[in-house]
């Protein structure tokens, strides 16, 4: 994000050219013009259109592959990445057993209600207030065992009628992408101590006051747009919260 601002700072005869065909390229990605498993025009191809050298296109390219947003496959090309493409399916998702093991939980939806959005939900979806938003609750399940307690929060201008006439699959971004051209990019998140109240007490079936991990979680779109506002109740009592660094 600072890269991009200085970018905006500077006049377009101080922009690098490979920072140009980088910009080009990501608003190309933002619009949908290469939507997700898409593959690019060649190194070549795109140098040729653009007026600048193959070098300038393959650094520009070397800085997406190094964010995840595209992908190099040996003899194939570059192509746009897919969510199951993005490091692995976890890269949204840090919740590991104690024995070590990753997986995915299942998801039971609880409800999934229409709604105006709050001053909050507008706040953290950047919509105005009263827009139309659609609420969900599901329970993470852990080998059968309750585990998370989701709440999430999207507006039907960007995810319209999800979960309206079927549950949605257990992992969500996926689904975004392939139904809605959506792609998630990256999450701010913010950690606390929360303790479970009498609704979570049913849910998760534990008793009233045991602690929980509240994970408050805003995704988004490659152009920074709010996806999704998600908050989520963990039971860590068989589960570490771990993040892999470098």
């Amino acid at each position: 994000m600072a890269r991009q601002a200085a970018r905006r700072s500077r006049s377009p005869r101080d922009v690098p050219l490979y920072e140009m065909v980088d910009s080009i390229v990501r608003k190309r990605l933002v619009e949908n013009v290469y939507p997700p498993g898409a593959m690019l025009p060649s190194e070549m191809q795109l140098a040729k259109e653009l007026g600048v050298s193959q070098g300038t296109v393959r650094r520009a390219l070397d800085g997406l592959v190094a964010e995840g947003l595209v992908v190099r496959r040996q003899g194939l090309g570059t192509f746009v990445s897919e969510m199951e493409d993005r490091r692995s399916l976890f890269l949204f998702f840090n919740m590991v057993a104690h024995d070590g093991r990753q997986e995915m939980p299942a998801a039971r939806l609880i409800e999934a209600v229409d709604g105006q959005a709050t001053d909050i939900e507008a706040r953290k979806l950047a919509i105005t207030v009263g827009s139309p938003v659609r609420r969900l609750t599901r329970l993470r399940l852990f080998r059968e065992r309750p585990t998370i307690v989701e709440r999430l929060v999207v507006s039907e201008a960007v995810l319209p009628g999800l979960a309206r006439h079927a549950p949605p699959p257990d992992h969500l971004f996926r689904y975004y992408e392939t139904e809605y051209r959506v792609t998630v990019v990256e999450a701010d998140e913010s950690l606390r101590a929360a303790s479970v109240t009498e609704e979570e007490a049913d849910l998760l079936d534990m008793p009233v006051g045991a602690p929980l991990l509240e994970i408050d979680r805003v995704a988004y779109a490659m152009n920074r747009r709010p996806v999704e506002w998600r908050v989520s109740l963990c039971d860590t009592s068989g589960h570490d919260y771990r993040i892999d660094r470098g």
